[in-house]
């Protein structure tokens, strides 16, 4: 083989990822996971924002900044499918629920796994959230959110309406996804 060869081949094996140098199973999982879903408004509305989840030691972070709200109170929850597509979001599907539990608010021992309550905004339309949530995961294929979405509602949710809370239409959708850790 020539020096241009070994070159390419070199090249290759960087860009492949390939460095020659092991990483150990401490330096691979050294940062937590981390997911995120940025918001897009639904058709006639304005609402946007991010909402990003990190693996912590007793369940998984929220962190949620969302403007172009309505003052008030807003459902909040995760979807069972991955797609915004449609204009009204409905194509994100029904809360995410694959225990098969009742819709409740999001400190309840039994409830959708997608139930995250609501957010609240202010005069100036703005919500900020955190909490963490000891139901859905980043890692547990039973509850994982990667893949799924999470959509934001017009009106609250009352926390016990069956099956989704009355909280109305959905102003905005977001595919949750997996995120570069740092």
């Amino acid at each position: 083989m020539n020096w241009f060869q070994t070159s390419l081949i070199g090249v290759f094996l960087s860009f492949a990822g390939f460095t020659g140098q092991a990483q150990t199973p401490e330096e691979k999982s050294s940062a937590p996971l981390k997911a995120v879903a940025v918001l897009h408004p639904t058709a006639g509305n304005k609402v946007s924002g991010t909402v990003t989840f990190i693996e912590v030691a007793d369940g998984v972070q929220v962190r949620a900044e969302i403007t172009g709200l309505a003052p008030g109170n807003h459902g909040f929850h995760v979807h069972e499918f991955g797609d915004c597509g449609a204009a009204d979001a409905g194509s994100a599907g029904a809360h995410f629920n694959p225990t098969s539990k009742p819709h409740a608010g999001p400190d309840a021992t039994e409830r959708h796994v997608g139930d995250m309550g609501n957010v609240e905004a202010a005069a100036p339309g703005k919500a900020k959230l955190e909490y963490v949530d000891h139901h859905i995961s980043l890692t547990n294929d039973q509850q994982l959110v990667i893949g799924r979405s999470v959509v934001v509602h017009a009106k609250a949710d009352d926390l016990k309406s069956q099956p989704a809370g009355d909280s109305g239409a959905r102003v905005a959708c977001g595919v949750i996804g997996r995120a570069k850790n740092q």
